[in-house]
């Protein structure tokens, strides 16, 4: 079968690799789409240090059973069957750490992720690991919901987490920075869910910002390259600030205006983490005292959020679809990397498998 496997920083290669063999305590999936990430390139110009090459990537994934181990159903009570759509987790909890007893599975510390101990999902086949399937982490998609949009489900699994540390409130302000997919996300999640008010999208890339802004609709754009963004909110806000800051970007600067645009009782989402080269800002712990201001981090999803972003996928109550806007082949998957480097789309996803070959073919 066709597979991306990285093998050294900018040594990834799509090449012919053995299929998988399922375990019996193992799922084998044909996979359908697998959506692609800022990580992704991340991983691609500098490697993880959790990442042993040769190693398939890949993480945002869907796709339909092809094979069930002959355990599976009976060790999980699970009644999964060849022909299922399913979704995949990304981060894998252990599920029996301090964390993960206490109901944290998002900062499980053992966690493990696929395409990084795991292969991943840019290939035709793959296997979701018996550490996936213990936590509860393969998901049905639900009838009305394609494999592209459910392949979305793990970065909006993200959002749902960060965004459930916020408290969102009804009419709150909200302002989000970075224009990329995470960030429209957080808008109609801040929307669809938590019935925000006014919304405030900010980014450095104009074309981003425009593209962006056509699909989410915020209140106002604020090209940060042009303007005080500070400032900007300020205005907009009545000199007041914002409620809820998210900072959905690796940009130190962005976390910095985060806490100095912040609203007396504000909440600040630290989401896009910093480069390991540069992972501090300077902070005002005056404005934070004084603000009685709270920052949150937020890591990535629990397997729960995983299910409840299907759902909001299904009712409409945030939909994804508009906001994938390219669809690549397997064959050509070395083009996604560079399309989301330069932001040249919302959300890019790899198909390796096209929607109407039939399962078990």
């Amino acid at each position: 079968m066709k597979a991306l496997r990285f093998y050294a920083p900018e040594d990834v290669r799509l090449e012919d690799v053995p299929e998988p063999v399922c375990a019996p305590d193992e799922v084998k999936l044909r996979v359908r789409n697998c959506s692609t990430c800022g990580t992704d390139v991340k991983i691609f110009y500098n490697g993880h240090q959790n990442l042993s090459p040769p190693r398939i990537i890949g993480h945002e994934i869907a796709g339909e059973i092809v094979q069930v181990g002959a355990d599976i159903n009976t060790t999980y009570g699970s009644d999964w069957k060849i022909g299922d759509r399913v979704q995949v987790i990304a981060a894998v909890p252990c599920g029996e750490c301090h964390e993960c007893r206490k109901g944290w599975m998002a900062v499980c510390q053992n966690q493990t992720s696929m395409g990084y101990q795991y292969d991943g999902g840019f290939a035709e086949y793959m296997i979701v690991p018996r550490q996936v399937l213990k936590v509860d982490g393969l998901n049905r998609i639900p009838d009305n919901v394609g494999f592209d949009e459910a392949s979305a489900a793990e970065p909006f699994a993200c959002a749902i987490n960060a965004q459930e540390l916020l408290g969102i409130e009804e009419g709150d302000t909200v302002v989000v920075f970075g224009a990329g997919p995470i960030g429209c996300m957080h808008i109609r999640i801040a929307r669809g869910v938590h019935r925000c008010g006014p919304v405030y999208l900010v980014d450095v890339n104009a074309e981003r910002l425009q593209m962006s802004a056509d699909a989410v609709g915020p209140d106002e754009v604020i090209d940060g390259s042009q303007v005080d963004v500070v400032q900007r909110v300020m205005e907009l806000t009545g000199g007041r600030g914002a409620d809820v800051v998210i900072t959905a970007t690796a940009a130190n600067v962005a976390q910095e205006q985060a806490i100095a645009m912040a609203a007396r009782n504000g909440r600040i989402s630290f989401f896009g983490g910093l480069p390991k080269t540069d992972p501090t800002i300077t902070c005002d712990s005056n404005l934070v005292h004084y603000r009685q201001l709270h920052i949150h981090g937020a890591n990535g999803s629990a397997p729960e959020h995983n299910k409840r972003a299907l759902q909001y996928i299904s009712t409409g109550q945030v939909p994804v679809k508009d906001l994938i806007t390219r669809h690549i082949p397997l064959e050509n998957v070395l083009d996604a990397f560079q399309i989301v480097k330069k932001g040249e789309a919302i959300k890019v996803t790899v198909e390796p498998a096209p929607a109407e070959v039939a399962a078990g073919v």
